[in-house]
């Protein structure tokens, strides 16, 4: 079967690329399914885990807004970050709670202890980036395991197809890191601490989302889920401009007026 090509993305220090989605996100107004004075969602994951990324969170809550606003649960994943440093969270969308902050592995093939490189394609033992959606647990060659459906064409679409799971492992912990320098690395799985596998995949498992972000210009400006908040509050702004033209044209009625 053909496969997406390779997307790469390399640099030692991380950066957050000025792109026109900076300036659509700006229009967006991201708030939770809840009552009207619930916080905004990007305000509320900082106040959850102010380690993370104020931008990764917000570019997270973008994605969810997109593809489920009821969803009960968000994993965010900041892949730009040392592989030595915790840089997962898994958030309860619900109560306002934050579950997890914990290491997470990344690809053989996407780096060493900083990622490099990420990859659609089968047999690259790389991490892709994106938007995914949890399905079910499973005991596998791996222990404990949850699957993934990735939700971005040419992307990460191949997830299921690669057998990218979320699952424990013993090289994801802080005595690995110790005796070898750096986390141990997967075949492209986002790998969790052993001890945290199975509460860690309950949580997320059926229907939730995971976001793993890092900062490829190409993927942050042509992802649908990252774009889709932003058109809607262009359309409306739109939609706006056309109806105070038409009042003025008629004398500043409306409707049935």
């Amino acid at each position: 079967m053909p496969t997406s090509p390779s997307r790469q993305s390399h640099g030692r220090h991380p950066f957050f690329p000025a792109s026109p989605l900076s300036v659509a996100l700006g229009l967006a107004t991201l708030t939770l399914a809840t009552p009207a004075l619930a916080a905004p969602l990007p305000e509320t994951l900082e106040q959850l885990a102010p380690e993370a990324s104020p931008k990764v969170l917000e570019l997270a809550a973008q994605a969810l807004a997109c593809a489920d606003p009821d969803a009960e649960r968000l994993a965010v994943i900041d892949f730009s970050r040392s592989a030595n440093e915790k840089r997962l969270w898994v958030f309860d969308l619900e109560a306002e709670r934050l579950l997890f902050e914990e290491l997470v592995s990344h690809g053989q093939g996407t780096g060493e202890e900083y990622a490099r490189s990420f990859s659609n394609t089968p047999d690259s033992h790389q991490s892709s980036l994106g938007l995914f959606r949890t399905k079910n647990s499973y005991h596998g060659s791996n222990g404990y395991s949850l699957r993934l459906e990735g939700l971005e064409p040419g992307i990460n679409d191949l997830a299921y197809e690669r057998a990218i799971v979320m699952h424990g492992a013993d090289y994801v912990s802080e005595d690995f890191i110790e005796a070898n320098g750096r986390l141990g690395r997967s075949w492209g799985c986002p790998a969790v601490p052993a001890d945290v596998a199975k509460p860690l995949i309950d949580s997320l498992e059926d229907e939730q989302y995971l976001f793993a972000y890092y900062p490829d210009q190409e993927w942050l400006e042509s992802s649908n889920y990252l774009a889709c908040q932003a058109a809607q509050a262009i359309r409306e702004a739109s939609d706006s401009d056309e109806r105070a033209v038409a009042m003025q044209s008629d004398g500043g009625h409306e409707g049935d007026s």
